[in-house]
């Protein structure tokens, strides 16, 4: 309904797409949505708790993580060697500057994997969306803002690689180390786009869009930033961040959001694109 996940609302929004900025307002406003609920959220959270104390699939089985890489590394390779191998590697495109989707992943993998090492957690930016939602909130409503647990509080203490010094933070308004990490990643995506719009000539700001869109991008935008609290995280912190490592919680989320795309693209069909 948004036109795009947590990342691709900003890499539109750095192309000159409006309907993206929609869609990144609609994000702001259902982050600090979640915060009103947050209490209510985690108190139907811990009634509904399975797999108490087990955060991995390895930890559920009772069995080394190495088991489970090799048979995955199994089923990779039996799928390729069945299925992948016959399919054609490139695709035509038309558009310049195309990257095939087999070296798109590749990067996206080792960009991952760059994360894991030099920052010390997986990407994520969607803490992020309810800081600067905050920040917004904060000019109007100063009180009622400090007054939310969930803004005030600090859940994030880790010390980063490379480092001895611990850092903190939380979803507040303040500049804290989720801000150190998650502003330059939305800065950097959206000027990258940018960028590489402007270098193809196909930088565009489109000003004109039906109200059927606009209304579909603002829902959507709105029920992806408050479904990103109460996940928690979005499709890249959840699928390149948690699925490697064989999180639960990842491994749940990909169970909801294959059924989620599914409803999200007949509500498109129905409602929007006709």
């Amino acid at each position: 309904l948004a036109g795009g996940c947590v990342v691709g609302t900003l890499y539109k929004m750095g192309s000159g797409n409006l309907l993206s900025l929609y869609a990144f307002c609609g994000l702001l406003f259902g982050s600090v949505i979640y915060a009103e609920i947050h209490p209510l959220w985690t108190s139907l959270f811990a009634k509904t708790v399975v797999f108490s104390g087990l955060a991995t699939l390895p930890q559920l089985l009772d069995i080394d993580p190495t088991v489970l890489v090799l048979l995955a590394a199994l089923l990779i390779i039996g799928l390729w060697a069945v299925v992948l191998r016959k399919l054609p590697w490139s695709r035509d495109a038309a558009a310049e500057g195309y990257l095939q989707p087999w070296k798109a992943a590749l990067i996206l993998a080792l960009i991952g994997l760059f994360s894991y090492v030099l920052v010390g957690m997986p990407l994520g930016i969607t803490t992020a969306y309810t800081k600067l939602g905050a920040l917004v909130e904060q000019l109007f409503f100063p009180q009622h803002v400090s007054g939310l647990s969930y803004l005030s509080a600090q859940p994030i203490h880790y010390i980063p690689p490379f480092s001895d010094v611990s850092f903190a933070g939380g979803a507040g308004p303040q500049f804290d180390a989720v801000a150190i990490i998650q502003y330059p990643l939305i800065v950097g995506i959206i000027l990258g786009s940018a960028v590489s719009a402007i270098r193809l000539g196909e930088f565009r700001v489109r000003l004109q869009a039906p109200k059927r869109q606009i209304v579909s991008v603002l829902v959507g935008g709105v029920v992806m930033g408050l479904a990103c609290r109460m996940t928690p995280g979005c499709n890249v912190w959840h699928l390149l961040g948690g699925l490697p490592i064989f999180s639960l919680q990842a491994v749940f989320y990909l169970v909801g959001l294959i059924p989620g795309a599914w409803v999200g693209s007949r509500v498109l069909q129905r409602f929007v694109v006709r």
